[in-house]
């Protein structure tokens, strides 16, 4: 008998505790290592960054190809040329894309102020003067859109995230007979953080489900659109098209940006939409703009060259962060195969891993690895206001260490999910415990 590749719930009593007291000398000998690794983001490592080290001797000139100067105010839309990079990369016309700064989650937060402040080109009212304001938030989901509705004082409604996208069913629902469901969060592809990649049949019927808000709108953050894990790249649906299709035009706004094919805190950010909903957002955006960052969006330019400029380099990328995701792996099944305590995701592309571990354990698990020097995500970070009611999802970020630290680390993960996986199991059969 194994008791390590034996499912915990079906050993005996004296088996359990004989694991628990080998996870023990286990987590005692993580400890001894005294680590200092940090899995808490996905950020992009040093050896990525590096890729866009040209940047620093970009731009080559102040004028764009109209000969416009870029060091001056005006093109509150962006230089033409990085809209039609970001038109052909997301497969929509230039005509429905704004590029802006350096960060795609500034201009989703100006679009929800917009909306609350001003509502939008199909709102009968502003949102603020709305009795209720809910979105639909798919869990697990990034827990950045969470934290910008809950600071706006907008409601959260969840719904499960499937490897298709959301639950359909569920959110049709939601939206048919409710009109204070005004929105909802999407990331379409490699989503953060299951991976999931929303289908054409599923974004079809978001973009034509009847809702009891003319002004439903899906917030559609592609941010993950070219991070490709594998050779085989995952093509977001249209939703743009859909919706037109659909009657429903207004629907989507779309966010997109190089902050992980760049530099994370100085690449170009992207907003398309209809062209009705881009002319209101450069109208409110006037107000507070009179240009973005243009000898920037000038430099990737001229660094990016096009489209496929830009997916050559994710290829780059590729390369570094594949073996991590692929060590990632390795560990979860080394520690943890069959011992039915804990699922993950496998994911093409992205940049997380998703953690399942037995109910109850994972704010333990953040412990445990916190008091070993190993720094995750808070427990339940993925769901709207940090409330994970199963207490079993971890956010694992492995992009930023080096290799040999993305397998130390997570090997340490692994002996803390079975080290609390037992105490757990030993605590409910002495009743100890719940």
């Amino acid at each position: 008998m194994t008791p390590s590749r034996t499912p915990l719930a079906s050993l005996s009593d004296d088996d359990l505790s004989a694991f628990l007291a080998q996870q023990q000398q286990a987590y005692a000998d993580l400890q001894a290592k005294g680590l200092r690794l940090d899995l808490t983001r996905g950020k992009p490592s040093a050896a990525q960054l590096d890729l866009s080290d040209a940047l620093l001797t970009l731009p080559s000139t102040t004028k764009d190809r109209s000969g416009a100067d870029v060091r001056n105010y005006g093109i509150l839309e962006g230089l033409p040329e990085l809209r039609e990079i970001f038109a052909e990369l997301l497969g929509i016309d230039p005509a429905q894309v704004v590029a802006g700064g350096n960060s795609s989650l500034t201009m989703m937060y100006s679009v929800v102020v917009d909306f609350l402040l001003f509502g939008g080109v199909d709102s009968p009212r502003p949102w603020l003067k709305e009795d209720t304001v809910r979105f639909i938030c798919p869990v697990p989901g990034y827990d950045r859109h969470f934290a910008m509705l809950q600071e706006l004082g907008i409601g959260m409604v969840n719904v499960d995230m499937h490897e298709d996208g959301p639950d359909m069913d569920a959110v049709e629902s939601l939206v048919r007979d409710d009109p204070s469901v005004k929105g909802i969060w999407i990331v379409p592809t490699y989503s953060n953080p299951t991976g999931a990649v929303v289908s054409q049949e599923v974004a079809a019927r978001l973009a034509s489900m009847p809702t009891a808000a003319p002004d439903f709108t899906i917030f559609w953050d592609n941010a993950y659109a070219f991070h490709h894990l594998t050779e085989h790249e995952a093509k977001s649906a249209d939703i743009l098209s859909l919706s037109s299709v659909a009657a429903h035009p207004n629907r989507p706004v779309m966010f997109a940006s190089t902050s992980k094919i760049s530099y994370a805190g100085a690449g170009v950010a992207a907003l398309a939409a209809s062209v009705d909903n881009i002319a209101w957002y450069l109208r409110h955006l006037g107000k507070s703009s009179i240009s973005p960052d243009k000898v920037n969006q000038l430099r990737h330019v001229e660094f990016f060259g096009s489209a496929e400029g830009v997916r050559a380099h994710m290829r780059a990328h590729r390369q570094i962060l594949a073996p991590k995701f692929e060590a990632v792996d390795d560990a979860l099944q080394g520690g943890l195969d069959g011992l039915d305590i804990a699922s993950w995701s496998h994911p093409l592309g992205g940049y997380f891993v998703n953690l399942d571990v037995l109910d109850g354990t994972a704010a333990r698990v953040v412990q445990l690895a916190k008091e070993a020097g190993i720094a995750l995500t808070p427990a339940g970070a993925s769901f709207p206001y940090g409330r994970d009611h199963r207490d079993r999802n971890i956010r694992l970020a492995p992009t930023m260490p080096v290799l040999d630290e993305v397998r130390t680390a997570m090997a340490g993960v692994a002996t803390c999910v079975a080290f609390a996986a037992g105490e757990k199991m030993i605590a409910t059969r002495t009743g100890t415990g719940t």
